[in-house]
């Protein structure tokens, strides 16, 4: 199967030329012109690798490494960039690219990264969870609808990880009681109901698909 590289260059003629050299290779390319459009390319597609310039209209590159990181992406990361001094080189490390390549760029210069950086196994975080377009850290706390980042309470968080830790399975409303909330859990039962409202209300804030689907006299099911 083709590896996926995502590229985000606002320059055009130089994201076209890009894109051309990696096609010619036999990679599959996805090309965004912005900061923003390549975030959210980079949490819905989840390409195999990121080739981002470093100035970018509405989001930086360096932003779109700091997000994806803080939520665990461990997508190889290389950065575009004119800038070549040490406190830029590590300001982009630090972020949490892999790599960077200065402009102008060299053709032979540019695969041999690429081919590199796809050649190393990306490892797994066991604290990402992940369904569609939704992303929950265990670890951080944090989680993204797409770019979007969305402020739970910790009950909330809860139960949506218990739900994306259980994609697509109807779940009772008795097991959803004893997971989340306990056994020794003495309140109505009719939490449940509450706080599945609140979180449609976060996760659909903005007109998003619904995911948390409800099952009439069983309970509840995380599905497309």
């Amino acid at each position: 199967m083709k590896s996926h590289i995502l590229l985000v260059e606002d320059e055009i003629k130089l994201a076209r030329l890009v894109e051309s050299e990696l096609s010619y290779e036999g990679y599959q390319v996805t090309v965004a012109y912005d900061g923003l459009a390549g975030l959210n390319n980079a949490r819905q597609l989840k390409p195999d690798l990121l080739i981002i310039d470093w100035k970018l209209p509405n989001l930086s590159g360096l932003e779109i490494c700091r997000r994806l990181r803080i939520t665990g992406d461990q997508v190889p990361i290389v950065l575009l960039t004119a800038k070549d001094e040490i406190s830029d080189r590590v300001a982009g490390l630090d972020a949490g690219a892999d790599d960077y390549i200065l402009k102008p760029l060299r053709g032979d210069d540019l695969m041999s990264r690429v081919r590199a950086h796809l050649r190393k196994q990306p490892k797994l975080d066991p604290d990402l969870l992940e369904f569609e377009d939704l992303t929950l850290n265990k670890r951080t706390k944090h989680v993204h609808r797409g770019v979007r980042s969305i402020d739970l309470t910790a009950k909330e968080f809860d139960l949506l990880e218990y739900l994306i830790a259980h994609p697509r399975q109807v779940i009772t409303r008795d097991r959803i009681l004893e997971s989340v909330w306990g056994y020794e859990f003495m309140g109505d039962s009719n939490i449940i109901e509450v706080y599945i409202r609140y979180l449609r209300l976060k996760l659909e804030a903005e007109n998003e698909k619904r995911l948390i689907q409800t099952v009439r006299g069983v309970g509840y099911v995380l599905r497309e």
